[in-house]
């Protein structure tokens, strides 16, 4: 069993940045795919950055490419992303997922990981 717990939503104006943090317990994380997906209201979850469990390939939403930034912490068990130059179609409520089984082609598919955290919500205001 592996324990998901955020940190670090708030609001924000458009063009500031964030760190979300996701502190995991009960299982390290060294071999885990971890993953950030986020949901506005009325829309779908969406992938929004993932980190493949060999922790050396990471994949990015199109639309925060260049922006934002998943990082793993190994020794605190954290995975982190890293959001710059925020835009207000980023408010969303963002999500920590992580599963030591799914395939590298099913990163971004939210249905592959087992994991979830409960959500920060990131508001981010023109």
């Amino acid at each position: 069993q592996v324990q998901l717990a955020e940190t670090g939503g708030g609001l924000v104006q458009a063009g500031d940045s964030l760190r979300l943090s996701c502190v995991a317990s009960g299982r390290t994380i060294s071999r885990t795919t971890m993953a950030w997906f986020r949901q506005a209201p009325g829309r779908e979850r969406e992938f929004v950055a993932g980190l493949f469990r060999t922790g050396y390939k990471a994949n990015y939403q199109d639309s925060v490419k260049g922006r934002f930034t998943i990082s793993r912490d190994k020794a605190k068990n954290t995975v982190y992303l890293q959001m710059n130059k925020l835009k207000t179609e980023d408010t969303a409520v963002y999500c920590c997922a992580a599963d030591q089984n799914l395939k590298y082609s099913d990163v971004g598919r939210h249905t592959a990981y087992e994991y979830w955290g409960q959500g920060t919500q990131v508001t981010v205001s023109s």
